[in-house]
């Protein structure tokens, strides 16, 4: 495991998008973690300890790193500061995003929340033009795709959207706006770094929020020892730190798409583990957005070419 984060930064954009894929898998089944864990403790707690268990996790990895002289301009001047700026601005949004969708959680499915969450994967492009990305044709069909994937998955014939629904939402734009966030500071701080700063940044402003909001026993703590390892340990110390590594490699609007499938694997965690139920009509959603995903990462030209080779 050592050996993969040492060698990502010399791997292409193909093995980035295998881990974005391989992240979306983890937090898919977070969703069952994070529901699971808040029968024991109240979503600011839990939130702080899965974040601070993630920081933790990252610090071995941050002291090996260090000793190899493999974290990035460390001993440059500036650097501590560059990484400060980074967490703050990545951990804040972090903050808030997992906030809106731990509290929402109580309030909605672990399927509806992966499904709403994944909405996303139209406003990182959206926003990614008011910061001059390019985005090509075929990342825009992808995401069109997929959005009626999401339409048919989490949208009922009646149009109605529950509370807790509507805080996944609201979320999804906070998502959208970390992965921007990361796309930018990935490359200007080493990207353990910026995962832990951004880990403990999240982690404090849970405790705080917690602190004045919700009442902590050790009791809950033991009880939700399960959740917590996975939620924390998992889904946070290995699938944020494989998304800010990948990002390196991979385009914002591309690795929102692929991370977007986290709502995949969060129905089939429900299913598995909470008897939650997807009916055909879920299932299309899911097909959708997994052809969605890969129209996005396949070139229009390059299809054209492939037909009109066939043709002739």
């Amino acid at each position: 495991m050592l050996n993969l984060f040492v060698d990502i930064e010399c791997r292409g954009e193909k093995l980035a998008n295998l881990m974005l894929l391989l992240a979306a898998a983890i937090w898919g089944f977070g969703f069952v973690a994070q529901r699971l864990g808040m029968e024991s403790l109240e979503p600011f707690a839990f939130n702080g300890l899965r974040f601070v268990i993630g920081a933790m996790s990252l610090l071995p990895l941050i002291w090996f790193l260090k000793t190899k002289g493999r974290v990035k301009g460390a001993g440059e001047t500036g650097f501590w500061r560059r990484a400060l700026v980074g967490s703050l601005g990545c951990g804040g949004i972090l903050f808030i995003a997992a906030s809106f969708q731990q509290v929402g959680l109580l309030h909605t499915t672990a399927a509806n929340a992966g499904f709403i969450t994944g909405l996303y994967i139209v406003l990182v492009p959206v926003l990614g033009i008011m910061l001059k990305h390019s985005t090509g044709l075929n990342t825009w069909l992808g995401c069109a795709i997929a959005v009626v994937g999401l339409y048919f998955l989490s949208v009922g014939e009646d149009f109605s959207i529950s509370f807790g629904d509507g805080l996944q939402l609201v979320g999804a734009l906070f998502w959208a706006m970390h992965i921007l966030a990361v796309d930018h500071y990935a490359t200007r701080i080493a990207p353990v770094v910026l995962a832990c700063g951004q880990f403990l940044v999240c982690a404090l402003a849970s405790f705080v929020v917690s602190l004045m909001m919700e009442t902590t026993t050790l009791a809950g703590v033991q009880a939700a020892w399960g959740s917590l390892a996975y939620a924390g340990l998992i889904s946070v110390g290995v699938a944020y730190t494989l998304q800010v590594l990948a990002q390196k490699h991979a385009h914002p609007a591309h690795a929102a798409i692929i991370l977007s499938l986290e709502t995949v694997f969060a129905a089939i965690g429900g299913m598995l583990f909470l008897d939650e139920t997807l009916g055909p009509r879920a299932l299309f959603g899911c097909g959708l957005m997994l052809f969605g995903m890969l129209i996005s990462q396949i070139p229009l030209r390059y299809l054209v070419k492939s037909r009109h080779q066939k043709v002739t």
